[in-house]
C-alpha cells in the first residue's frame, strides 16, 4: 500500500489517500489523472490493468485500487 499511496501523492499531493473513498465521484481524481496512474501502478507492481478495469468503483479509493492490484497480480 505504500508504494501505491506514493504514486498517487505524486499526482495530486495535497490529497489524503489514505482516507478518501470518493476519489473518482467525488471529482479528486479526472480520467487525465487515472491515465497517469495506470502505467504506475502496472511497472511498481507487475500488472497489466485491462481497460474494462478502469472504471470509478476500482478507482475511487486506495484500498478499492489495491484490491483490484491483488486480484490482477493472483492471475
Amino acid at each position: 500500500m505504500e508504494e501505491l499511496l506514493r504514486i498517487l501523492n505524486d499526482i495530486q499531493p495535497d490529497v489524503d489517500f489514505a482516507t478518501a473513498e470518493d476519489l473518482v465521484d467525488g471529482g479528486v481524481l479526472d480520467s487525465f489523472d487515472v491515465v497517469m496512474i495506470v502505467p504506475e501502478i502496472n511497472e511498481s507492481f507487475n500488472v497489466n490493468i485491462p481497460i474494462a478495469e478502469i472504471n470509478p468503483e476500482n478507482f475511487n479509493s486506495a484500498a478499492s485500487i489495491m484490491a483490484l492490484i491483488e486480484r490482477l497480480q493472483k492471475k
